[in-house]
C-alpha cells in the first residue's frame, strides 16, 4: 500500500534534525526543468511562479545558486505547509520514520515523486504551472505515466491524502486492477459534506501520522482515524472514497469552554 501527499509552496533548509538519505529518482528530468527555469527572464519566471516582486526574487536567487547534491535536507522536513506541520515528522519515532519512507511517496512538480528521506533543495514550481518544457504543453505531460508507475507497488492500492492538482497525475493512468483510495475530511452542512481547506490540510497531515503509528497496511485500518473529532462516515464512503466527518463544536459550547 502506497500513501501519497502534495508538497507545500513554503520550503525550508533543515540539515539539523535528521539526515537525507538519497536522492530523488526522476534527479535527471529536474535537472531539465531547473535548466529550463534558469533560461527565462525575470517576467517569465514571475509569470510562471504567478507571485509577487518578493517571492520571485527569492526564487531567483535560490535557482541561480540551486546545488541539487548538496547541502540537502529530508523531503518531509523541507517542506513547511500546515499538513506538514500536522504530521510532525520531525519527532517520528524511528519505526514511524521507516514506515513512511515505505510507504509515503510525496509529489511535486519539481521532482516528480519523492521518498521521506530523498534530499531536496527549496524551489518554486506547482504541478498547474504552465510550464512549456521540451515541447511538452504542461508538466502532466511533462511527467507523463512517470510518477504512476513509480508510486504503485505489488499491491496496486494507493492511499490518496493529495489535493487534486497531484493527485490527477495518477488518477489519469489507473488501470482496473489498481485501487485508489481518496480521503475525504469535511463536516456536515445542510445535510452536504463541506471540506474546509485549512482542517482538510491538517486531517491529512494527521492521518499519515496515525498511519504510521499503527503501521497500517491494509485500506481497512485507515477507517480507524478518529483524531481531531474525526470520524469514519460508512454511509458516505464508497470502496474508492473514505469519508470522515468532523464534529463540530457548537459555539455556545465553545464560548463555555473558554
Amino acid at each position: 500500500m502506497r500513501i501519497i501527499i502534495s508538497p507545500a509552496q513554503k520550503m525550508r533548509v533543515d540539515t539539523d534534525t535528521f539526515a537525507w538519505n538519497g536522492l530523488p529518482v526522476f534527479l535527471e528530468k529536474t535537472e531539465i526543468l531547473m535548466d529550463w527555469i534558469r533560461s527565462l527572464s525575470y517576467a517569465e519566471q514571475k509569470k510562471l511562479w504567478a507571485c509577487n516582486d518578493k517571492i520571485a526574487q527569492e526564487n531567483v536567487c535560490r535557482f541561480a545558486e540551486m546545488d541539487l547534491r548538496s547541502n540537502l535536507t529530508p523531503a518531509i522536513l523541507a517542506y513547511d505547509g500546515i499538513q506538514y506541520t500536522s504530521m510532525g515528522p520531525s519527532v517520528f519515532e524511528s519505526s514511524q520514520m521507516d514506515y513512511v519512507q515505505r510507504h509515503l511517496r510525496i509529489l511535486s512538480g519539481f521532482y516528480g515523486v519523492l521518498k521521506p528521506l530523498d534530499g531536496v533543495t527549496p524551489y518554486r514550481l506547482e504541478m498547474q504551472a504552465k510550464a512549456a518544457v521540451n515541447g511538452h504543453a504542461n508538466l502532466y505531460d511533462f511527467w507523463g505515466d512517470m510518477l504512476y508507475r513509480e508510486v504503485l507497488d505489488d499491491s496496486r492500492i494507493v492511499v490518496n491524502l493529495a489535493s487534486q492538482e497531484y493527485s490527477k497525475c495518477m488518477e489519469k493512468y489507473l488501470a482496473p486492477e489498481d485501487r485508489f483510495i481518496t480521503c475525504v475530511f469535511g463536516e456536515i452542512e445542510q445535510g452536504k459534506v463541506v471540506q474546509k481547506g485549512v482542517y482538510a490540510k491538517m486531517a491529512r497531515g494527521d492521518m499519515v501520522r496515525y498511519l504510521a503509528e499503527i503501521q497500517a497496511d491494509e485500506p481497512e485500518q485507515i477507517k480507524g482515524f478518529n483524531i481531531s473529532g474525526y470520524h469514519f462516515d460508512a454511509g458516505r464512503s464508497t470502496d474508492t472514497e473514505y469519508v470522515f466527518i468532523r464534529t463540530k463544536i457548537p459555539d455556545k459550547q465553545r464560548q463555555s469552554d473558554a
